[in-house]
């Protein structure tokens, strides 16, 4: 329970920046959404980068995993979003487009994951200030 105030402040900081990027990039629910992928994206990379680097860090606080990638990243990314607009775009007679999007989303994910892991690995070796863990106790 000492953990859920650092995903409560960082899921409110990543529904704003995702809410952010829907307004920059509005769509119609039949629309190639944009913003989904790009938020997806966005997100897989940073959590890979943060797994392989700041995560394998030794003494990092657990509220700092849990506030950056359950709360910020969680709320940030949006899978299941991907998974209505792919029902809508076969709904509204776009299978193809909704295949293409899948697909997208699938290969940009991972590339992007597997490129955040890789440059997070040169993070391990870096010489990072520490940080407290007074927070765990919130």
């Amino acid at each position: 329970m000492r953990l859920a105030p650092g995903v409560f402040l960082g899921g409110m900081v990543g529904t704003g920046l995702r809410l952010g990027i829907d307004q920059a990039l509005p769509h119609a629910d039949t629309d190639f959404t944009a913003s989904t992928l790009i938020a997806n994206t966005i997100g897989a990379f940073i959590l890979g980068w943060l797994v392989a680097g700041l995560w394998t860090r030794p003494g990092l606080p657990a509220w700092v995993k849990a506030a950056l990638g359950t709360g910020v990243l969680g709320s940030f990314t949006t899978y299941s979003a991907v998974m209505v607009s792919l029902v809508a775009l076969g709904a509204a007679g776009f299978p193809t487009l909704g295949w293409i999007y899948l697909a997208a989303t699938l290969l940009l994910g991972f590339g992007a994951a597997a490129l955040g892991l890789q440059l997070g690995a040169q993070l391990r070796h870096r010489v990072l200030p520490d940080i407290p863990d007074a927070g765990s106790t919130l």
